[in-house]
């Protein structure tokens, strides 16, 4: 997946990432790119783009339960919804 952030919050963006990495890795994904942007051309949103990354699972099933994980929704309570006011889906393709 291809991913837009608006990150408000840099230290507590850190915290999330670090919080979930561990659990992220568990479920065969993990981070191929990360970008902080400079500069947006030209933007669909209705949020700037300021954080571009790709994440990448083994499979749907695997994103999927990584995401409805009772872990990872308390770490994204914690500190996900304290540090990003928008999310952009920018696509997704299985291999």
């Amino acid at each position: 997946m291809l991913v837009g952030l608006t990150v408000t919050d840099e230290e507590t963006y850190r915290q999330y990432r670090e919080a979930m990495a561990p659990l992220l890795a568990a479920h065969g994904g993990g981070f191929r790119y990360d970008f902080v942007v400079g500069k947006v051309l030209k933007s669909e949103s209705d949020h700037p783009i300021n954080r571009v990354f790709a994440i990448y699972f083994e499979s749907s099933a695997r994103k999927d339960a990584f995401f409805a994980h009772p872990d990872y929704l308390a770490i994204k309570a914690r500190f996900f919804q304290r540090s990003v006011a928008g999310t952009t889906i920018f696509g997704a393709y299985d291999r």
